[in-house]
């Protein structure tokens, strides 16, 4: 399907469901093949798989993307949770209890791939194979010294801001264009992505679900759990993870750590890869989604080849 007519909010058909005291919308393609779950990070929603939506559901995914509590179409929660926790038992509702998969495989990046990485450790079966990429990493101590751990700190700003002042923030962001132009440097001049990965057309669409002040301001919530300024719901479950991993790596993200690839290798025991991609950045399965979608195809043949009732058996 060409962008134009990826870029468009009825793209797809958007389902709507209850979940933990708010209603989630997801995207929902190829039911009855093997359970997909694309969990997308910040400054993004659910629009930003869509360009892996179409292929992996022909190849014979069920694909699910969910938009996060307080993200695009899905609701503000009341609870005011916004931890890798909070977003984990979420997804954990959509698929398992309200979709009715008792296991799935799991793609993200950023939040998203922060978020399944606590979503595998936390319900232990339920995650089978997991497929991350430029997101954040447990620190550990010994294995990754002497690694470059941190981004560089002119790139880091937002962090701080978003997750210790967004208030005063979100009070200089004062009208629409203001708050779109805000998430729109994040695609452009910033430096995540790869340049030219994302067309002007491309940068109003992924912008426009942060046009309104309440949602741009529910999806600093994560920063604010991270830096404590917003309390947890419960701990995280983070640290080493023995998951069947498919890794990738964007290096033209000049917001992830500069070795995240080497980081990786120390956390995930079980893995493949990782695999660094020309001319990629931040939003791996946007910018290079012909090398996500085969990937993540061929990482998952043999589940792919077994009769719909097996799959993920």
């Amino acid at each position: 399907m060409p962008d134009s007519d990826l870029l468009r909010a009825d793209a797809f058909t958007i389902e709507r469901g209850a979940v933990r005291g708010f209603n989630m919308s997801f995207v929902r393609a190829g039911v009855g093949g093997l359970p997909l779950l694309l969990i997308h990070g910040w400054p993004e929603t659910k629009r930003i798989w869509y360009r892996n939506i179409g292929p992996l559901s022909e190849a014979g995914f069920e694909v699910i993307a969910p938009d996060l509590r307080g993200f695009g179409d899905s609701d503000i929660p009341t609870d005011g949770f916004f931890d890798l926790a909070a977003h984990s038992r979420d997804l954990y509702a959509l698929v398992h209890d309200r979709l009715g998969h008792q296991r799935v495989v799991v793609a993200g990046g950023d939040l998203g791939g922060a978020i399944l990485q606590d979503l595998g450790l936390r319900f232990p079966g339920f995650v089978v194979r997991q497929v991350l990429f430029n997101g954040p990493l447990p620190y550990l101590r010994e294995e990754h010294r002497g690694l470059r751990t941190r981004p560089a700190l002119e790139a880091a700003d937002y962090y701080l801001r978003q997750g210790t002042g967004a208030d005063s923030l979100l009070a200089e962001l004062s009208s629409e264009a203001e708050r779109r132009d805000y998430v729109a440097s994040f695609y452009g001049h910033r430096f995540w992505a790869a340049p030219g990965a994302f067309t002007a057309a491309a940068v109003a669409f992924m912008s426009a679900p942060f046009a309104e002040p309440a949602k741009l301001r529910a999806g600093w919530g994560n920063y604010e759990s991270a830096m404590g300024t917003r309390p947890l719901s419960e701990p995280p479950h983070w640290g080493k993870n023995p998951l069947p991993t498919l890794i990738l790596f964007g290096p033209e993200d000049h917001i992830i750590y500069p070795d995240f690839d080497r980081m990786a290798e120390c956390v995930f025991l079980e893995r493949i890869g990782p695999f660094r991609l020309r001319n990629c950045g931040h939003f791996v399965q946007w910018e290079q989604a012909h090398v996500f979608n085969q990937a993540l195809r061929y990482f998952c043949a043999d589940l792919l080849a077994r009769p719909r009732p097996e799959r993920c058996a």
